[in-house]
């Protein structure tokens, strides 16, 4: 294990064993000044944050891509705060942190015995979502996480995320899809973070007006179970309780090859993902290349594959 993985390790551990101990308005004033002091250093992620927000909102100059990532920093450590106290926090307070919108079309979805998709942005807090889902509704689900490095990282993400209802599998390894697919066949929930492709073999989409490229996962559960799948995008408000809605469902295609079928449908989840992204966008915790003009080594050498590795999962 290098020095720089056992740092974050130790930070990581330190972030659940000391901030989850802290009261509420302090972890929120000090999730608020950690961002503060991230945006006036300007590193790489808040460059890259406005960069991103660059195409979401065209129209804006320096100044106001300058207020967006301030804000979309404290929003991301907000997530952070969130995330290190969840644990800690009692059934209630889960319950009553979230309050998404159409939830109806989860609910018929699981009804329908068929199993659910949900696919998700890195928008706002998506693991409080998930907290709320086994808590609120007891509906237990199964999502896939990032094999980080060091090891230790990735089991404390994992024993995080099972701490809070979810079954998790590793990206890696090739066996998640076949285990994702039995869960839906058998009525199951699957919830996936779906706006980055991690694989370099996803869907190329338009998105905001250029080419991205998205993953091919949840199209294709959907086509292969005859799950429902569902776009949710989540925001945050002034209050202490996040926001969210469940989207209409994305539709398989009545004709068409997997492939092509997989396009649209992957397509339909970008412009759902965009609805919500441009509503508010300073809650897309972005801070890692996502569009191919960003990524093409070409243009860009810093893009080569192996750098700009997304830090957290």
């Amino acid at each position: 294990m290098s020095a720089q993985e056992r740092l974050a390790d130790a930070l990581y551990g330190a972030g659940w064993g000391t901030v989850k101990k802290l009261p509420e308005p302090v972890a929120v004033r000090l999730g608020r000044t950690i961002a503060d002091l991230a945006w006036k250093r300007r590193g790489k992620g808040v460059l890259r944050l406005e960069g991103n927000y660059a195409r979401v909102v065209s129209d804006a100059g320096p100044e106001r891509l300058a207020e967006l990532s301030r804000a979309g920093m404290r929003s991301y450590l907000r997530y952070w705060m969130e995330s290190f106290r969840l644990p800690a926090w009692s059934p209630e307070r889960i319950a009553s942190g979230f309050d998404p919108k159409d939830l109806h079309h989860l609910t018929d979805g699981m009804a329908a015995g068929k199993g659910v998709v949900l696919a998700l942005p890195h928008l706002a807090n998506w693991d409080l979502a998930g907290a709320w889902v086994t808590t609120k509704l007891g509906i237990p689900f199964t999502t896939v996480a990032e094999r980080l490095k060091p090891e230790t990282l990735y089991d404390r993400f994992v024993a995080y995320r099972e701490g809070l209802g979810m079954e998790v599998l590793p990206h890696s390894g090739g066996s998640a899809f076949g285990t994702l697919a039995r869960r839906l066949r058998d009525g199951g929930l699957v919830c996936l973070v779906a706006d980055r492709d991690l694989s370099a073999s996803g869907v190329e989409v338009g998105f905001f007006g250029e080419r991205a490229r998205m993953p091919a996962g949840p199209a294709l559960l959907a086509q292969q179970t005859g799950a429902r799948l569902l776009p949710v995008t989540l925001w945050y408000d002034d209050s202490p309780v996040m926001r969210g809605r469940v989207h209409p469902p994305v539709e398989v295609p009545g004709s068409g090859t997997r492939a092509e079928k997989t396009s649209v449908m992957t397509q339909a989840l970008a412009d759902a993902f965009a609805t919500g992204i441009a509503d508010h966008p300073e809650d897309w915790h972005m801070l890692q290349r996502l569009w191919l003009r960003d990524l093409d080594p070409a243009r860009d050498p810093a893009a080569a594959p192996g750098q700009d590795r997304e830090g957290t999962p």
